[in-house]
């Protein structure tokens, strides 16, 4: 669950505002702060594979992305505040993102080859909220890692079933691949990535 905290702010004074020091995770929602509740560890076993996976096949094919700790996405113009589960940056890009040297700010698609985000209760946030906001900012990529079938039914089917929604541009819009059980994912990010839902998903329960 996620806890809003009264009166809507700029995303100017929501960065201000926020602690230097941050054992707890905020996001800016359309001017309301909004205190994200601790995750369960199944969320963080998956975040954390899917970080070290990556991570790899970037050091192997020596691809010039990062894959920072706690960098905000922000929607251009928009008194919104992000901060995916996994988020891959393109470095070459950086140098035009005036936010980013001081306070690990992003908001150019161009920046984002990959943004992740790994479904909680909170699911709408992530299948209406920052899928719209992702779109429209041209991120590339965009998955919605459902591992507890969390989210509603005409996202991962009736009955329910743990499903990974990759999102790719096409045309300034979003085309939704998804994926399930043994299939391979297929992202344009990572060509030669080779996983599976199985795989991200037995890594909550290992």
């Amino acid at each position: 669950m996620t806890q809003a905290i009264p009166k809507l702010v700029t995303f100017e004074e929501f960065v201000d505002w926020l602690p230097e020091t941050r054992r707890v995770h905020y996001e800016l929602h359309k001017g309301q702060i909004v205190e994200m509740a601790q995750p369960v560890g199944e969320h963080e076993e998956v975040k954390g594979f899917l970080t070290i996976k990556l991570s790899a096949l970037i050091d192997r094919l020596n691809f010039p992305y990062v894959i920072p700790n706690q960098a905000i996405v922000r929607p251009p113009e928009k008194d919104s505040g992000y901060i995916p589960d996994v988020l891959v940056l393109n470095r070459a890009n950086l140098a035009n993102e005036k936010l980013w040297k001081k306070e690990s700010i992003v908001s150019l698609g161009a920046s984002i080859p990959l943004a992740i985000e790994v479904v909680s209760t909170n699911w709408r946030d992530d299948y209406y909220l920052k899928y719209a906001d992702y779109e429209e900012m041209g991120i590339p990529e965009y998955w919605i890692v459902d591992y507890a079938a969390l989210g509603g039914r005409n996202f991962i089917g009736n009955p329910k079933q743990p499903t990974i929604s990759v999102c790719n541009l096409v045309d300034e819009e979003y085309q939704i691949s998804k994926f399930r059980d043994s299939d391979r994912i297929v992202s344009q990010t990572f060509p030669e990535l080779n996983l599976t839902p199985n795989q991200i998903f037995q890594a909550a329960v290992v």
